[in-house]
């Protein structure tokens, strides 16, 4: 099967020509013809609380369904259902429901966003529900449900003990949620933590004298930085300034909830009452509650904060893959997966392919 688009991009570059697919798996790029459009490795998520009126935390296999469609169609063929931090028994039941696999965009597994988090940075997750860290209460999230990402705040007593556990088990740790020092930070990057959960957002924040968990991941050339590039969590400068430092290791996550791709309206994330107005979400005290972002939206952002369309398309996804140890879903190379998201020159999403079956046609 034939694309039909004009480049595709291998490896951060943009190659003119189309690309071919055969049993799932790219066949060749740079091929002669004629198209329109840029073939891109399909956009991977990393955090997605819930989509198109799904909260992941209550979703049932046709929650899940009616999600994935949606996601698709915002080119995301891959993506983490995100569980804030909840009661250890809703917790357990919602990764229980998590289905192995779907009809729409891959399921890599869950990012556990909690319950190890710090009382002064929990945003909008649940002081009741947080939880010290606590290898047992791990190991029993863990045995619940397919656990592929772990946020976690580094400086509680007991947290580099955990992340140790976590890596041992597969499951990648990313510090968020948290009020470390930047040496507290650097203890636990120097273990083995290699990203950051929506920098800058519910953390510490950066000062001259006082460089905290985002002034070490800044200067750690080893550290993704997970960052919601809406308009909203980050101030276009601040974007800006991101890129400037940390280019080619920007990772693009939506932070959606369920009311991202419909609009105004009151929705659930867990047990809590969000509302979105103007695609930014709240909850009833005005904390900002996840936004109503999405994919193809956060990458026309990036570009427009001045970062080149390759590695703006790499943030979607190359980065994002490569932070799950998982490189082959963000790329575009003969041989591999063919999961692809289809863009024209104003980056809006025309088709998305999974395991090389059409999904979504423009």
């Amino acid at each position: 099967m034939r694309l039909g688009v004009e480049a595709a991009l291998v490896d951060g570059t943009l190659v003119p020509g189309d690309v071919s697919i055969d049993g799932g798996l790219i066949a060749g790029v740079g091929l002669d013809g004629a198209g329109q459009g840029i073939a891109a490795p399909g956009f991977v998520d990393l955090q997605v609380n819930g989509f198109a009126g799904i909260d992941f935390l209550g979703a049932d296999a046709d929650g899940f369904a009616a999600a994935g469609d949606a996601l698709l169609e915002t080119g995301v063929t891959a993506y983490l259902p995100t569980l804030i931090t909840s009661p250890e028994p809703d917790t357990v039941d919602a990764l229980r429901s998590v289905p192995q696999s779907t009809r729409g965009p891959r399921i890599l597994g869950v990012h556990l966003e909690g319950p190890f988090l710090s009382p002064a940075r929990l945003g909008t997750h649940s002081l009741g529900a947080r939880r010290d860290p606590d290898p047992a209460l791990l190991d029993r999230l863990l045995d619940a449900g397919p656990v592929k990402l772990m946020t976690l705040a580094p400086e509680l007593a007991g947290a580099l003990d955990l992340v140790g556990l976590l890596l041992a088990r597969g499951v990648t740790v990313s510090l968020g949620h948290t009020d470390a020092s930047a040496a507290e930070a650097h203890a636990a990057f120097d273990r083995g933590v290699r990203t950051v959960t929506h920098v800058f957002n519910a953390m510490r924040p950066l000062a001259h004298r006082d460089p905290g968990i985002i002034g070490a991941a800044l200067v750690r050339p080893d550290v993704v930085l997970q960052a919601i590039v809406d308009g909203v969590h980050l101030d276009p400068e601040i974007v800006r300034l991101l890129w400037a430092v940390g280019a080619g290791r920007l990772a693009l996550v939506t932070d959606a909830t369920a009311g991202a791709a419909l609009g105004d309206g009151t929705y659930a994330l867990g047990e809590i009452e969000i509302t979105v107005t103007g695609d930014i979400v709240r909850r009833e005290d005005g904390v900002l509650a996840g936004s109503a972002l999405t994919m193809p939206q956060a990458l026309r952002n990036l570009v427009a904060a001045g970062a080149p369309l390759e590695q703006a398309l790499e943030a979607a996804s190359t980065v994002p893959a490569r932070v799950l140890g998982l490189p082959e879903l963000g790329r575009l190379a003969p041989g591999g997966p063919a999961d692809v998201t289809v863009l024209d020159d104003r980056l809006e999403v025309v088709r998305a392919i999974v395991g090389g079956e059409t999904r979504v046609a423009g």
